[in-house]
C-alpha cells in the first residue's frame, strides 16, 4: 500500500516528520520576525517556504550505491587514464559528472539530454545492441546502475525480459582486447520489480560475461558500507546490494 502512495508523490514518513515539525517551524518564525524588527533588518521577508523535514539531518550521506559505486569507477578511470572513455546510461549528475572534472567523455543513452555540457559528447539511442560500433572498438567503458532496467519498458525502451542480455553481449563485443569495463548492477536475491529494476544473482552477471576475465568484484553492502575486496558468491541472498565489476578482455583467445 506505501508503494502506491508514494507513486503519486506522498511519502507517508516524511509527511509524519513535517507535521511533528510544524510547530517548531511556526515558533521560530514568529521569532525571527521579532528579531528583524527588534534588529532592524533591512532584508524583506519573501513568501513562506517552510522545509520542515532537515532539522535533525546530517551534513549528508557518505554511503550508498550511487555514492561508492561513483567513486569506484571514477578512480579507477582516473588512474587508468584511457584515450578515449564511453559511458552507456550511467548518472549524468553523478558519476559522469565525476569523470567531467579530469577527462572528456562520450555518453550513450536512450534519454534525452537537453543541455550542453563541456568536455562531454552526448549520442541519443538505445545501447541494447549496439550495432554502429565495430567490434573490439571501445577500450574503456562504464555502465552503471543502467542494465537492470533494459527492456522493462520504464525510460520508452521496447519491452524484453532479455534486454540487460542483449546489452551484456553488445558490451563483451565491443570492449577492445585489453580493454576495461566497469559494470555495476544491484545484485542479491534474484528477482525482476516491474517496472523499476532488476536485481541479480551476481553469479548470472559473471556467467553472461564468461567472454570475459573478472578483474576485480567490490560491492556496496545492504547497509550501504563499501567493500572493495568482495567474494560475489557471499551476496547471492542480499536484499539489494550493488555489486561493482570490473571486466577484461584476454589478448590469448582473441574473445
Amino acid at each position: 500500500m506505501v508503494g502506491w502512495i508514494k507513486l503519486f508523490g506522498i511519502n507517508p514518513g516524511l509527511a509524519r516528520v513535517a507535521f511533528r515539525a510544524l510547530p517548531r517551524y511556526l515558533k521560530e518564525e514568529a521569532e525571527f520576525k521579532a528579531a528583524m524588527a527588534r534588529d532592524g533588518c533591512d532584508i524583506p521577508l519573501g513568501e513562506r517556504y517552510p522545509i520542515l523535514t532537515d532539522y535533525g539531518d546530517g551534513a549528508g550521506a557518505a554511503s550508498g550505491h550511487y555514492f561508492h559505486m561513483d567513486l569506484w569507477a571514477a578512480r579507477k578511470i582516473h588512474a587508468a587514464n584511457p584515450p578515449r572513455h564511453v559511458d552507456i546510461g550511467s548518472r549524468i549528475d553523478g558519476f559522469v559528472a565525476h569523470l567531467l572534472t579530469f577527462r572528456e567523455v562520450e555518453v550513450l543513452d536512450i534519454r534525452p539530454l537537453r543541455s550542453e555540457v563541456a568536455g562531454l559528447t552526448f549520442v541519443q539511442g538505445d545501447a541494447t545492441e549496439l550495432s554502429g560500433v565495430d567490434d573490439g572498438a571501445w577500450a574503456s567503458i562504464s555502465c552503471l546502475h543502467a542494465a537492470e532496467h533494459f527492456g522493462l519498458g520504464r525510460y520508452g525502451d521496447p519491452l524484453d525480459p532479455f534486454g540487460y542480455r542483449k546489452l551484456i553481449g553488445s558490451l563483451a563485443r565491443v570492449l577492445a582486447p585489453k580493454g576495461r569495463l566497469y559494470f555495476a548492477v544491484p545484485v542479491g536475491r534474484e528477482r525482476v520489480e516491474f517496472n523499476a529494476h532488476r536485481v541479480f544473482d551476481p553469479r548470472r552477471i559473471l556467467r553472461d560475461f564468461s567472454d570475459l576475465d573478472l578483474v576485480a568484484f567490490g560491492a556496496v553492502n545492504d547497509d550501504g558500507s563499501f567493500s572493495a575486496e568482495a567474494n560475489p558468491a557471499d551476496y547471492v541472498n542480499a536484499e539489494q546490494a550493488c555489486g561493482l565489476f570490473e571486466f577484461t578482455k584476454s589478448t590469448r583467445t582473441g574473445r
